[in-house]
């Protein structure tokens, strides 16, 4: 009996962030290039983006490439580009036929022309679907998504726009990328690290955990079904004791 007749489908996770991790060990283990496992973990995407569906998740956030990966060697970073420009070109198809809507967070302007030119028209063509979002965190880190937003605020402020009493969380939160995505309620990350790796610090503030040994490329449905089971087995209590949540 799999993970997934044991699950509660009407108290699942409404969103699921995942960091994707793992990739170039598992490349390593194979003999290849970091690159490779990076190949192998776009069938990963679609397995986890399956898997999510069935749970009826309304949103699964997937940490693609951050801020910080940009400091990586030149030929792996050009090639994780290219391999986003092909499968965001790829996947546009599947994502239509299984009522996907893509969305994106991060600093787009900062990705090469071709890659934010593909995702934007992927985005475009999707934007009607409604059975689930796809979220790809590009160019992505927390802190500048907190900067960003404070930036912001202090010009509204500067403009009259925004008083000091007026900057509440709520007011906060219509500055961030994930405006209007509701804050994640299982955070999954893969590879046995431990890590939160600078990705919706603000978001994850009542979040729970999920941390697994199994490596991105070899993440699959039950991989999924395994960590929603193990979020069912939490009491979420917000800052409040037992007895007030019976």
């Amino acid at each position: 009996m799999g993970y997934l007749s044991k699950i509660d489908i009407s108290k699942a996770p409404k969103h699921i962030a995942i960091i994707m991790d793992g990739n170039g060990r598992w490349a390593k283990k194979q003999g290849h290039e970091r690159l490779y496992g990076h190949n192998f973990g776009v069938e990963s995407v679609r397995e986890t983006l399956k898997a999510a569906k069935q749970l009826k998740v309304q949103y699964l956030t997937m940490y693609a490439f951050s801020t910080e990966n940009w400091n990586r060697p030149k030929d792996e970073v050009d090639g994780l580009m290219d391999l986003l420009v092909r499968s965001i070109a790829a996947e546009v198809g599947e994502l239509m036929e299984n009522g996907v809507r893509l969305m994106t967070i991060g600093d787009t302007e900062g990705l090469p022309e071709a890659c934010r030119n593909e995702l934007m028209e992927a985005i475009q063509q999707t934007k009607d679907n409604s059975e689930i979002t796809l979220v790809l965190a590009l160019n992505y880190s927390s802190r500048w998504e907190i900067t960003n937003a404070l930036q912001k605020i202090v010009k509204s402020v500067k403009a009259s726009e925004l008083t000091e009493e007026e900057i509440t969380i709520e007011k906060i939160e219509e500055f961030l990328t994930t405006r209007g995505i509701p804050d994640p309620e299982l955070l999954i990350r893969t590879s046995g690290e431990h890590r939160i790796s600078n990705f919706l610090l603000w978001q994850i503030a009542y979040t729970e955990f999920h941390f697994t040994e199994v490596l991105w490329p070899d993440f699959r449905e039950e991989d999924l079904f395994k960590a929603v089971l193990d979020y069912q087995s939490r009491e979420r209590r917000f800052g409040m004791v037992s007895e007030q949540l019976t």
